[in-house]
């Protein structure tokens, strides 16, 4: 038997790769790294104290527990000598790729035997793959050379930077050694503030979703899945989004009843946009006008007082010292 340990982005592919005869023990990832604070200068350890902190805040599951899988995890990579060969299995959108950087860096401060490290990435959904289908990507396992682990930490300190130009300013620079990193670099700029919307592209597809007659939580997150080429957002990601919309003041969004969704939402409650919703999606009024700024793309705490906001058509972040997005 291979003694392998296949690291994967969460538990949903394991069942199919079991079933495959892929051999080793199995090691889900799963943090929601698009989420939250990803603060630069902490250790893995640290870092994943803090991740599991805000997991726990976010009501995303069993405080105990969550601690406990974020160090068991973090128990498991660090005994990855004990293992003939290490294989990353993941997708090729934004939660895997941040997820890849994460791993990579690590690696490239901890570095493997020569070929002991290799990867399997492709724009398979690994959660929904056969069995004959996991058994297949096999053939596109890659070694992982000193040029992905270098590109892998300049990216995951830029993604941890408090400034995020230096993010932004990846585009600028090949990364096809990796070659769905790009794709995910764009996507994480597009959920900045729009310059004149004040929404991510995540709050302001759903917006005009729900605007357009869409009025069940679950079947407007439905809808928003389908306009991602590369879905990364799970439902728990989305209601917070939602949230965020139904607590602005005055409100983008109102609920039939209560005030806030919950995950999951059950029984479904109606959405609603309101005239100041209507007013945002056109063009009349910035969200930001109304909403009291309080996120974490990485290592950027966005606030009322450090505003980055993404150009769609030029494709450039820029600072802004108010909320109506001047410079």
């Amino acid at each position: 038997m291979e003694n392998n340990l296949n690291i994967t982005n969460g538990d949903s592919a394991t069942p199919a790769m079991k079933e495959a005869g892929i051999q080793g023990d199995f090691l889900p990832w799963r943090d929601v790294l698009h989420d939250g604070p990803v603060p630069a200068d902490l250790p893995l350890e640290k870092l994943s104290r803090s991740r599991a902190q805000f997991i726990i805040d976010q009501g995303w599951g069993d405080p105990k527990a969550i601690k406990k899988d974020f160090v068991q995890r973090d128990e498991t990579l660090f005994r990855y000598r004990n293992y003939s060969k290490v294989i990353l299995w993941f997708e090729h959108d934004l939660y895997d790729q941040l997820q890849i950087l994460q791993i990579l860096d690590w690696f490239s401060d901890n570095p493997p035997e020569e070929s002991n490290l290799t990867i399997v990435c492709t724009e398979q959904y690994l959660g929904m793959a056969t069995p004959d289908q996991m058994k297949g990507l096999l053939k596109f396992e890659e070694v992982i050379s000193e040029e992905h682990l270098s590109l892998a930490k300049k990216a995951w300190a830029a993604f941890r930077s408090p400034l995020p130009i230096r993010w932004q300013r990846l585009l600028e620079e090949d990364t096809s050694i990796l070659p769905f990193l790009r794709g995910a670099i764009l996507r994480l700029l597009q959920e900045y503030p729009d310059c004149k919307s004040g929404l991510s592209r995540t709050a302001y597809i759903a917006l005009d979703i729900i605007s357009k007659g869409e009025n069940k939580p679950g079947k407007v997150f439905g809808c928003y899945q389908e306009t991602e080429e590369r879905k990364f957002m799970g439902d728990s990601s989305f209601w917070v989004i939602l949230n965020q919309l139904l607590e602005s003041n005055p409100p983008l969004l109102e609920l039939s009843t209560g005030t806030q969704l919950i995950s999951p939402p059950g029984p479904e409650p109606v959405l609603s946009i309101t005239a100041a919703g209507n007013a945002v999606l056109a063009g009349e009024r910035s969200w930001l006008d109304v909403a009291e700024l309080n996120r974490w793309i990485g290592g950027v705490h966005l606030t009322p007082t450090n505003i980055w906001c993404w150009n769609a058509e030029s494709h450039r972040l820029s600072c802004t010292s108010d909320s109506n997005g001047h410079v």
